[in-house]
C-alpha cells in the first residue's frame, strides 16, 4: 500500500499546490480569501510530508507530518470561523474551543512517537483521541456555519459545507477506528490524501459563488465539459463492466462469450455517442445550464426589452420598436419586420436601418409553415453551411439573396404566426448558443403579443370608423327623408296655389333651404365631422327659425320665448337646430290639423335653459318610452327610420344636458330639453364674431 499512499498523497499535494497558486493569483485582499490561501498552502505541506512518510518512514518525518497535520486543521478551523463570524459580528465560544482543540493536538503531536502506520505500537490513545476530537469539532463548526446562513444564502456555501463535512467525516471514521483498535488502518490512511483532494472542486465552486471572499475564480467551460464527458464515460464503462460480470456469473457455459459480446456492444455504443456531434452539443448545453452562471442578467435584459418596445410612443413606431428590441439582444444594427395582412399574406411592415423589400410570403408557404410549426430561430449562416440541420427546409430565394440577412425570428402569439423578423448581421462577431436562442424565443413571444394587439386595435379602430360613418350616413339619410318630405308637400300644394305670389315666395325659400341643407349634408359626409364649431346659440332665435321653416305645415307652431332674448346655450347651431327640428316634426306628424303644437323656451335661473316641445297628438305608451323610444331604428311612424330621437338623445347628453318625455296615449306628448346656459358676455362677443362672417345667415338657415 506504500505505492498507493505515495501516489495518493503526491497527487493531493500537487492538487493543493495548484489550487493555492490559483487562489493567490485570484485573491483581491478579502479576509476569507486570504485565510483560504493559507489553508490550501498548509494542506499542500501536509500532503507532501505524508507522501514522504509513505516513501521513507521515519520518526522525525512522522513528527513533522503530525505537526503539519495540526497546522492544516488549524488553518481550516480559522477559515470556517472567519465565515462563521464576519467582520463586525461578535465572536462566541467557538474560537476558544478551536484553540483548545489545536493545542491538545499540538501537545499530542510533540509526544515521543515510535511508529505511526502499520506497526503494532501506535502513538498512543492521547494522540488519536485529540485528532478524533478535532474531527468532531470540525463537523460541529460546519454544522453551525450552515445553520447560521439565511436560507436564500445557502446556495453559495452549500458545496463548501458538503466538502468539509465529508472530509471531516472521513477523519472521524479513520481516527475512531484507530482509537478503538489501537492502530491506524493502513489501507484507509493510504487513500486519505485522495479523499481530501476530492474536496477541492467543492471549495472552488463555493469560492466562485461567493464574491464577498474577494476571489475572482472562474472555471473554464471547456475543462468542465471534457471532465464531465470523461466522468460520464467512466460511469458508463463501470455500468457495462458490472453488467458483463453479472452476465458471466449467471451465463454458465455461455457466460464468457456473452460478456465479451456485451463489452464490445458497450464500447461500440460509447464510440457512437462520443463521436456524435448532437450528443456533445446536448452535454455542452447541460453543463452550461447547470454548472455556470448565465450569460445574461435576465432582469436587466427584460427591462431593456420592455423599454425598447415602449419607445413606440416616441420616434419609432411599434414595428420598428420590435426590430430594435430584438436586434439589441444580439448586437444587430436592424432589420425588417414582415406582418400578416387580412388576406393571409406576409409583407414587410416596418424596417430599421435596412432597405425596403417587396418580397411577400404566403401563409401556407414553406418558410411560414416551418416557422409556425417549429418556432425555430433560423441562422442563415448555419443554414448555408448545413441545410440538413433544418429538416429539409427550403428557404425562398429572396431571403437567401437578401444582403446582410442573418437571423429569421418567428413571431407567434396565441398559437398563430403573426409575422417574422429578419435581422441583419451583427456589428461584431456574435456567438449564437442555446442561451441566446432561448432569450430570443422568449422575447419574440412578448413582441408577437404586442403586434397582435396592435393589429386587433387597428382593426377595431377601422371598424369603429366604419360604424361612425355608417351612423352618420343613417342620420344624413334621415335628414334627407325630411327634406324630401318638405319638397313633396310643396309639390302637392303647388297644384292648388301655384298662381299665389305668396306661395311662390314660400316655394323659392323652401327650395333654397333644402338646397343649403343638402350641401351641408354632403360636406358633412366628405369631412366626417360636424360642419360648424360649438358656439353660443340663441334658443329664441332658433324657435323663430323653426316656426318659419314649418309655416306651411299644419297645425301652425306656437312659440313662447323670453321677451328680452338672451337664452343662449353653447352648441353646434346646425346640429341643435336639426335635433330640435326632429322633435318638432315628430310633434307635427303626430298631431291632427286641428290640434296644437307649441315650442317654449324658459328657465335660466338654475344654470339651464329649458326648451319644451308639446303637442296634443296621439301620444306614446310608457312601455314604448321606457324600452324603445331612445334606441335606434325604433319608431311608430309608417316609413320612419327611428333615428331622430336617438340622435337627439345622443347630442343632448354630449352637450351636458338632459331630455325627458311626458306622454300619454291619446292625450299628447311633452318633451323637455334642459341645456347648460352660457354667459351673456361670451354670447355677445360670439354673436359679434358671427355677424362678421358672410356665411352666418346661410349656416343658420341650413
Amino acid at each position: 500500500m506504500s505505492v498507493v499512499a505515495v501516489w495518493g498523497y503526491g497527487l493531493a499535494a500537487a492538487a493543493y499546490a495548484i489550487f493555492a497558486l490559483y487562489l493567490l493569483g485570484a485573491w483581491r485582499g478579502g479576509p476569507p480569501g486570504g485565510v483560504l490561501v493559507v489553508a490550501a498552502v498548509a494542506s499542500t505541506a501536509w500532503a507532501l510530508s505524508a507522501a514522504l512518510v509513505a516513501w521513507s518512514p521515519g520518526v522525525w518525518l512522522m513528527r513533522g507530518a503530525a505537526l503539519l497535520e495540526v497546522a492544516r486543521v488549524a488553518a481550516w478551523y480559522v477559515f470556517v470561523l472567519v465565515l462563521l463570524h464576519p467582520p463586525g459580528t461578535p465572536w462566541r465560544r467557538w474560537p476558544v474551543v478551536a484553540v483548545v482543540a489545536v493545542l491538545s493536538m499540538l501537545a499530542s503531536a510533540l509526544l515521543p512517537v515510535d511508529t505511526l502506520v502499520g506497526g503494532a505500537e501506535v502513538a498512543g490513545k492521547l494522540l488519536l483521541g485529540s485528532f478524533l476530537a478535532a474531527a468532531v469539532l470540525g463537523l460541529v463548526l460546519v454544522e453551525q456555519l450552515f445553520r447560521s446562513l439565511p436560507r436564500e444564502s445557502r446556495w453559495g456555501l452549500k458545496p463548501l459545507c458538503l466538502g468539509l463535512a465529508a472530509g471531516w467525516m472521513f477523519e472521524l471514521y479513520f481516527f475512531a477506528d484507530g482509537f478503538l483498535f489501537a492502530r491506524l488502518d493502513a489501507d484507509v490512511w493510504s487513500v486519505r490524501g485522495l479523499v481530501h483532494a476530492m474536496v477541492i472542486p467543492l471549495v472552488a465552486l463555493s469560492a466562485a459563488r461567493s464574491p464577498s471572499w474577494t476571489l475572482r475564480i472562474s472555471m473554464s467551460r471547456e475543462v468542465v465539459f471534457h471532465s464531465t464527458a470523461l466522468a460520464v464515460a467512466g460511469a458508463y464503462l463501470l455500468v457495462i463492466a458490472a453488467a458483463g460480470y453479472y452476465v458471466r456469473y449467471l451465463g454458465g457455459d455461455w457466460g464468457r462469450a456473452l460478456q465479451m459480446a456485451l463489452l464490445f456492444a458497450g464500447l461500440l455504443m460509447l464510440g457512437l455517442i462520443v463521436g456524435s456531434g448532437a450528443s456533445r452539443a446536448r452535454l455542452r448545453v447541460l453543463v452550461n445550464k447547470h454548472l455556470f452562471p448565465y450569460r445574461y442578467d435576465y432582469r436587466n435584459e427584460w427591462l431593456r426589452f420592455t423599454q425598447a418596445l415602449s419607445s413606440a410612443d416616441g420616434e419609432l413606431d411599434l414595428g420598428q420598436s420590435v426590430i430594435k428590441a430584438l436586434s439589441d439582444l444580439v448586437e444587430s444594427p436592424g432589420g425588417g419586420l414582415w406582418l400578416r395582412n387580412g388576406e393571409g399574406r406576409l409583407a414587410q411592415h416596418s424596417r430599421l436601418n435596412a432597405p425596403a423589400c417587396d418580397a411577400v410570403e404566403t401563409e401556407d408557404g414553406p418558410l411560414c409553415g416551418f416557422l409556425a410549426e417549429r418556432e425555430w430561430v433560423i441562422n442563415l449562416e448555419e443554414f448555408r453551411m448545413g441545410p440538413a440541420r433544418y429538416g429539409g427546409l427550403r428557404l425562398p430565394d429572396w431571403l437567401l439573396q437578401l444582403e446582410g440577412a442573418w437571423l429569421v425570428i418567428p413571431l407567434k402569439s396565441g398559437g398563430r404566426l403573426v409575422g417574422f423578423v429578419v435581422l441583419h448581421a451583427p456589428r461584431a462577431p456574435f456567438e449564437i448558443n442555446w442561451e441566446v436562442l432561448d432569450l430570443l424565443k422568449t422575447a419574440q413571444s412578448q413582441a408577437a403579443s404586442y403586434l397582435a394587439r396592435m393589429q386587433v386595435t387597428e382593426a377595431l379602430i377601422e371598424a369603429r370608423k366604419f360604424d361612425s360613418f355608417n351612423r352618420m350616413s343613417a342620420f344624413v339619410v334621415h335628414d334627407l327623408k325630411n327634406l324630401v318630405a318638405q319638397l313633396s308637400l310643396m309639390l302637392k300644394n303647388a297644384e292648388r296655389h301655384r298662381d299665389n305670389p305668396e306661395f311662390q315666395q314660400d316655394m323659392l325659400e323652401t327650395v333654397a333651404h333644402v338646397e343649403a341643407r343638402m350641401r351641408a349634408l354632403m360636406a358633412q359626409l366628405q369631412e366626417k365631422r360636424s360642419i360648424d364649431a360649438a358656439r353660443p346659440v340663441d334658443l329664441g332665435a332658433l324657435a323663430e327659425r323653426l316656426r318659419n321653416v314649418k309655416r306651411t305645415q299644419r297645425p301652425a307652431i306656437r312659440i313662447a320665448v323670453p321677451e328680452e332674448g338672451g337664452a343662449h346655450v353653447l352648441a353646434h347651431a346646425e346640429r341643435l337646430e336639426r335635433v330640435v327640428g326632429h322633435l318638432v316634426q315628430n310633434a307635427l306628424d303626430a298631431t291632427p290639423e286641428d290640434g296644437k303644437v307649441a315650442l317654449k323656451v324658459n328657465g335660466g335661473d338654475d344654470g339651464f335653459w329649458t326648451l319644451e316641445v308639446a303637442d296634443t297628438g296621439c301620444g306614446m305608451t310608457q312601455e314604448f318610452i321606457r324600452e324603445r323610444l331612445s334606441r335606434p331604428f325604433q319608431t311608430t311612424k309608417d316609413g320612419g327610420m327611428g333615428l331622430g330621437v336617438y340622435e337627439t338623445s345622443q347630442y343632448v347628453r354630449e352637450l351636458g344636458g338632459t331630455i325627458a318625455y311626458d306622454s300619454e296615449q291619446g292625450r299628447g306628448t311633452r318633451v323637455l330639453l334642459k341645456l347648460p346656459a352660457c354667459r351673456r358676455e361670451a354670447s355677445a362677443m360670439d354673436e359679434g364674431l358671427a355677424a362678421a362672417s358672410p356665411n352666418t345667415s346661410e349656416s343658420l338657415r341650413a
